[in-house]
């Protein structure tokens, strides 16, 4: 049977990969400068391109996920910088990790190298394409982009202007793809290149991210849904808590680190609450729970999932708990594990809540919107890792490698 377009292009990748893994740090650098000004001198090309997914969305997804489709020069020129910041970020290729002389006198080194061929199926927020590809490039990785149909034909452009700076490097365009199929098939196909793929992470909802995790074949690093807490303790400055709550709910509402729980200690729930709903009154819907409801009483009711959904929209569950301690307990029963916040002035109340809870990100006074390679100063990122093995938390370039051990001798043998 004839191989599919989709297995043509890993195919194409794997050829290409002993040329990306050991490409030096000049070369790479200087791809991506190129790569920065063609994306940025095709801002007509990609805004057009964008146009044509915007209008054939319209009607089908929400205003909020509209917006994280939408693309505008502004934010060309950020994925743009965004690609720029990496030039500057050490390569993570070829460090020696650890080093060590064993009795016998091998010299046994620990270095870090690429994976190889990294795959990402993503969903309809074209900049992650240039991301990925960026990241992937600097870390030494050739990439399989895998677009939401959604956003095709804007991840077809980039990549279009990506390549063509590449063009003008030392490194090749084929190191970059962007499967043309966003059927089930392309996804399917990439889950099981076994041989072809190293690594493939997923970035989108929780429906994308369950049916990769549990039908891949090849190794997989889960990217995370983000249930994002903020819990406002007893002892908050209120101020500061309504300022810290408004910004990681409304800033960008669309996004994974984006809080979509506020917990209130029982103790201010009288005093704090209503503050709150004059802050949010026509702008975000809260659900209450029971508790919460009685100081609120123009919020919906809160039903069974709410504490456990997502919303990526103007939407909010609210819910009194008795203590810090309760706080923490329903947060770790309800978390993906992504981002909380403690609001409080007690170093005590602090020091037990980021001991206690089992997420990636812990803040302390501070927006969960921040969870985000960029602002980590990590340049840009491949997604928020939610597991323990290998990587935790913004995927940067450190995390798009993993090691090898080179041991010299002088002519040992084992007894």
């Amino acid at each position: 049977m004839e191989e599919s377009i989709t297995q043509k292009q890993l195919d194409l990748l794997v050829d290409h990969k002993l040329e990306i893994n050991t490409a030096l740090t000049a070369d790479k650098n200087d791809a991506l400068a190129k790569m920065a000004d063609t994306l940025e001198g095709a801002s007509d090309r990609i805004l057009a391109a964008n146009e044509q997914d915007l209008a054939k969305a319209q009607g089908k997804i929400s205003d909020v996920m509209l917006d994280r489709l939408r693309l505008s020069k502004d934010r060309i020129k950020g994925m743009a910088d965004g690609i720029r910041a990496l030039i500057s970020l050490p390569d993570p290729v070829g460090l020696v990790l650890d080093e060590h002389e064993t009795p016998n006198g091998l010299d046994i080194v620990k270095k870090s190298v690429p994976f190889g061929v990294i795959g990402i199926i993503y969903e309809s927020r074209p900049n992650v394409t240039s991301d990925a590809a960026a990241l992937a490039l600097k870390s030494g990785n050739a990439v399989m982009l895998r677009s939401g149909k959604d956003a095709f034909n804007s991840a077809e452009a980039i990549v279009e202007a990506l390549k063509a700076g590449l063009a003008q490097s030392r490194i090749s365009p084929d190191c970059i793809q962007l499967a043309q199929d966003t059927s089930h098939q392309s996804s399917q196909e990439m889950m099981t290149a076994r041989g072809k793929l190293d690594l493939l992470l997923p970035r989108g909802g929780r429906g994308l991210i369950q049916a990769i995790v549990q039908n891949a074949t090849v190794p997989v690093i889960e990217t995370g849904t983000g249930i994002c807490h903020i819990y406002v303790n007893k002892d908050a400055d209120q101020e500061k808590a309504l300022k810290i709550i408004d910004n990681a709910k409304t800033q960008r509402p669309s996004v994974c680190n984006a809080a979509e729980v506020c917990l209130v200690d029982a103790a201010i729930a009288g005093e704090f609450l209503p503050k709150l709903d004059r802050l949010f009154k026509g702008r975000v819907e809260m659900r209450a729970d029971q508790a919460a409801k009685k100081y609120l009483p123009d919020a919906k009711a809160a039903g069974p999932d709410d504490f456990d959904t997502e919303f990526l929209d103007y939407v909010m569950a609210i819910g009194v708990v008795k203590d810090v301690k309760e706080a923490i307990a329903h947060i770790n029963r309800h978390s993906t594990h992504h981002s909380e916040a403690i609001i409080t002035e007690d170093p005590a109340a602090a020091d037990l809540f980021t001991t206690m809870i089992d997420s990636a990100a812990v803040y302390v006074n501070a927006s969960t919107r921040f969870t985000d390679g960029g602002q980590f100063g990590m340049g840009c990122e491949f997604g928020i890792s939610t597991q323990k093995m290998h990587a935790r938390g913004p995927m940067g370039l450190k995390e798009l490698t993993t090691y090898k051990y080179v041991i010299k001798g002088n002519g040992q043998t084992r007894d």
